[in-house]
Order: structure tokens, then C-alpha cells, then sequence
């Protein structure tokens, strides 16, 4: 493990992931909570996840999907951590485009549900900070399919290993997580 991953890491530990006795937004009981916002928003903590973030993007998707183009994700988990990821990539080549997805399409304006640097047709990089279910990731990757966009990974903070992964790669988008429930506690 780098010094920078071991770094957010520490950070994680200190401020977002919990253990006890936790009901999720899924409904499910869980020994473990993990509220990555906190991280994510930290001055320090979103440095870092763009830093180790965008490593894992070079290292491990983009090999493999070289065509992808932007990075983004449901509202409001996903917005610091693409926005890390994408200001670390504006020093290559070719950064990633940033933008968000919304629960719902606005009511007024344009009424758009994705904002921000989204256009159809673009292979996309669908962000999530901890899955546990695959609900909210699945959700975005309707939203951004049914508006054109083609999405090609799954970028997670946390993979709490508990069918999220399973569900998302069964629509045929992989899940490339940072951090994993065994890689910060050993254990499932």
C-alpha cells in the first residue's frame, strides 16, 4: 500500500467507518458504517482520494478502457470524490470530464437530471463512495445510460462486500473499489 493510500486510510478510519450496530438506507442491519462524506470533504482526505483515486484510474481502468472520458456519479456521495479524481487528472493528457447526477430531473431551468461536463455518447467512469447493495450506483448508471452515456467502470471508495460489487458487475460495468471491508479490517 502507497504512503498516500495508507494516509486516506487513516483518515477513513479516524472520521468515516464506524462499527456497532447500524440500520442502512438500504433497510439491512450492519456492523459497519461507513459515511466516506466526511473524508471526501476534507481538505486533506479529497486530496488524497484524487491522488490514489486517479492512480487507480491510470493503473487498472483505463488500460482497460482507454475511451473513457468522464467520471461522475449520483448526488451527493459521488460529486467530491469525481471532482478529486478529476482535478488530479487535469495534468495529463487527456483529464476526465467532471459533472453529477441528480435524484431527479430539475423541475425548472432545463430540467436536466446530469449537470455539468456530460455529453451523450461519452464512455463514462461511474463514481460511488462506499456500495453496499449496488442500489444508488445502479440508479446512476440508468440515469446516465437513458441520457446517453455509455458506462464502461464503477470507481468506489469503500466496497463494503456485501453483494453491491455482485450486482453492478452483473449489469456488465466492473467495480474497481480503493478500499474493501477485507482490505481495512483483514477480515469479511
Amino acid at each position: 500500500m502507497t504512503d498516500a493510500k495508507k494516509e486516506l486510510l487513516d483518515i477513513l478510519l479516524k472520521k468515516s467507518i464506524k462499527t456497532g450496530h447500524f440500520i442502512l438506507a438500504s433497510g439491512k442491519e450492519s456492523d459497519l458504517y461507513c459515511d466516506c462524506r466526511v473524508t471526501a470533504l476534507d481538505a486533506r482526505g479529497a486530496n488524497l482520494i484524487g491522488e490514489v483515486g486517479w492512480q487507480l484510474v491510470q493503473e487498472e481502468i483505463l488500460p482497460k478502457f482507454p475511451e473513457a472520458e468522464a467520471i461522475g456519479g449520483m448526488t451527493m456521495g459521488a460529486d467530491p470524490i469525481s471532482l478529486a479524481i478529476g482535478m488530479y487528472s487535469a495534468k495529463s493528457e487527456k483529464p476526465l470530464q467532471v459533472f453529477t447526477v441528480r435524484k431527479e430531473a430539475k423541475d425548472h431551468g432545463r430540467g436536466k437530471r446530469i449537470e455539468g461536463n456530460f455529453a451523450p455518447g461519452q464512455s463514462i467512469i461511474v463514481v460511488d463512495d462506499v456500495i453496499t447493495t449496488g442500489g444508488s450506483t445502479l440508479k446512476a448508471i440508468d440515469a446516465i445510460e437513458a441520457e446517453g452515456g455509455k458506462v464502461v467502470a464503477a470507481l468506489v471508495l469503500v466496497d463494503r462486500e456485501e453483494g453491491g460489487r455482485e450486482a453492478i458487475e452483473e449489469r456488465g460495468v466492473p467495480v474497481f473499489p480503493l478500499f474493501t471491508r477485507k482490505s481495512i479490517f483483514g477480515t469479511k
